[in-house]
């Protein structure tokens, strides 16, 4: 049974500082050359939100609080299949530097990111993040 492939589970952060959002350009397939929030895998031993702070830690050298859960979305790549959790942070220390399978990292205004992030359900994540949990991140729009 070892062999039957299942779901992979995975974390992702909406890291506000501001009226901005950090995002990370993927260095690695799926969605290789996208912008996107930073995430990954969650390891053996972790907690769910251990691997979300985990893995912003590893892809841009950003530290964060956690503000709450955004939601759960199921992504579907050939024969793979990630259910990513995903968390609305606010911005503590660290300017982006991109690190481990980041091409690049940096924070841009809500408004740029909605405008470069590809997939609909990273544009969704982040709309909801900056509606349900900015004012606890200090998000402006100015």
């Amino acid at each position: 049974m070892s062999d039957v492939p299942r779901p992979t589970p995975g974390a992702g952060v909406v890291c506000l500082r501001g009226g901005e959002v950090l995002l990370i350009k993927r260095g690695k397939p799926p969605r290789m050359g996208e912008w996107s929030i930073p995430g990954g895998r969650q390891e053996m031993g972790e907690t769910i939100a251990q691997a979300a702070l985990r893995e912003l830690a590893e892809e841009t050298g950003v530290a964060a609080e956690l503000l709450g859960l955004i939601d759960v979305v199921d992504a579907f790549s050939g024969n793979r299949q990630m259910v990513l959790i995903d968390y609305a942070a606010r911005w503590i220390s660290g300017e982006p530097v991109a690190g481990d399978d980041a091409a690049d990292a940096r924070f841009f205004p809500v408004a740029q990111a909605l405008e470069i992030v590809s997939w609909s359900e990273t544009r969704r994540i982040i709309e909801y993040a900056v509606a349900w949990f900015g004012d606890r991140a200090g998000y402006s729009s100015v």
